[in-house]
């Protein structure tokens, strides 16, 4: 008998809530989206970059406390 794993991705609940946006360096985020490459939000977060933020789109309170921070 043989024992097979199988690997399937990680799917999201539609009760989980709506998905964060984070602040990433703008001339990183081309290069993830085309190599694939992961990128590193100002919060710590990393991640591929696979969607663009729509005006209006929720973002991550960590990061956006961050970058008002570096405004000032």
């Amino acid at each position: 008998m043989s024992t097979q794993v199988l690997e399937r991705p990680e799917v999201k609940d539609a009760d989980t809530g709506p998905e964060m946006f984070h602040y990433v360096r703008k001339e990183k985020i081309a290069e993830s989206a085309v190599m694939g490459t992961y990128v590193v939000a100002l919060c710590g977060e990393t991640f591929p970059v696979t969607k663009a933020a729509k005006p209006g789109s929720p973002v991550c309170p960590k990061c956006k406390e961050i970058y008002e921070s570096l405004r000032e």
